[in-house]
């Protein structure tokens, strides 16, 4: 079928109000449109570079930390949370209590991501999956009443005080099995011969038009790009996510979601494609900054004589983690408390971390180069 005459689906009458019901997409897409193919080409050479750095950076991993949580805290900001990214890696007990509802949310995130990743090596990109991940996404705070883990069993919408005068009604609950399960078939057909990046889209498209949970539909939604780019051996690593691109262009991402289910299918592909390329370009130049950052503190560590050993221990703690206190680095190195404060004087005078609190106790360090790369 082609994109161009992509049918969207139709709505249908409910008690009171109308719900929009998709049609199915588990189909084989075809397009006319070029500008398609030139973004498409462009998507997977920047994806094919992200690759590449997966594999020339050593200790990858300890990089990728970073990556999810700011995935982690932009997602959450598009649905209202307000926590900044150095708050984001403090720990509960170091914030005001009224930053720490929104802390948690981030970090069921962090959380979810981990474990569906982890999942992966278990099972298929499924509704099982799905369900699971989102079950961890919402199981304490503001969603733990919102039957975390299940598809809904009654209507939602969004946008207006009620379903009356709601911008988007999606379809009624009694059709969610129907869809979810062709939605599932689309994911996991491998003799269709749609692009990964096509595919992925429209899989974006379709679960938030059916909205399946109560809520957090748009986080399990943006972090399912994710977990398809990984589970299609597409990426190595965890490193691209869209909701940074997402949340900048948030009127437009909404937009073109709603001229899709008006049958307008193509801006939001090429949007989506867009936003790939942008992303990828963007996480290769945080890459590339990494690496010189590296060989930065390499430099100034080697100058410290018999410091320097520990000294890059504690660097590698920090690219886990760019805010910490002298216990908690005590405890990750097993480095004595007397040293590490000792050492922490020299880095500070080195100009490698600072102290972030102005606080005379509980002082918390912050390797600010590496936390502003994000």
């Amino acid at each position: 079928m082609k994109l161009e005459e992509f049918k969207s689906g139709n709505y249908t009458q409910e008690y009171k109000y109308k719900a929009f019901l998709p049609n199915s997409i588990n189909t084989n897409w075809i397009w006319d449109d070029s500008e398609i193919n030139m973004l498409l080409d462009g998507a997977n050479r920047k994806l094919g570079e992200i690759n590449a750095f997966s594999y020339l950076i050593p200790n990858i991993d300890m990089f990728i930390k970073m990556h999810i949580v700011k995935e982690a805290n932009t997602s959450s900001k598009i649905e209202g949370t307000k926590t900044e990214i150095d708050e984001a890696i403090m720990k509960k007990e170091q914030l005001a209590p009224e930053k720490r509802d929104d802390w948690l949310e981030v970090h069921q995130y962090i959380e979810s991501m981990n474990s569906a990743i982890t999942m992966l090596e278990k099972l298929p990109l499924s509704n099982r999956l799905i369900r699971e991940t989102h079950k961890i996404l919402l199981k304490t705070g503001r969603g733990e009443n919102k039957t975390p883990g299940e598809f809904r069993k009654s209507q939602n919408w969004i946008g207006g005080r009620n379903i009356l005068d709601a911008k988007f009604v999606p379809p009624h609950n009694r059709h969610l099995n129907d869809l979810m399960s062709d939605l599932e078939k689309f994911i996991n057909d491998k003799k269709d011969n749609v692009p990964h990046l096509i595919k992925l889209a429209l899989i974006h498209y379709q679960f938030e038009t059916i909205h399946p949970f109560l809520d957090g539909n748009g986080r399990v939604g943006r972090l399912l790009i994710t977990l398809y780019l990984i589970d299609n051996e597409i990426l190595t690593k965890p490193a691209l996510y869209l909701s940074d691109y997402l949340e900048k262009n948030r009127a437009k991402y909404y937009q073109y979601l709603t001229d899709a289910r008006n049958n307008n299918i193509l801006q939001w592909i090429k949007f989506f494609l867009k936003g790939v390329i942008t992303t990828s370009e963007n996480t290769k130049l945080t890459f590339i900054k990494i690496i010189e950052l590296q060989k930065e503190m390499m430099e100034k560590s080697h100058t410290l004589g018999s410091r320097s050993e520990k000294i890059i221990r504690i660097v590698n703690k920090f690219y886990e983690n760019p805010i910490l206190s002298v216990k908690e680095l005590v405890k990750i190195t097993g480095i004595p408390d007397k040293t590490m404060r000792s050492l922490i004087n020299v880095m500070i005078e080195k100009d490698i971390i600072k102290e972030m609190t102005g606080y005379g106790r509980n002082k918390l360090f912050v390797f600010d180069k590496y936390l502003k790369l994000f």
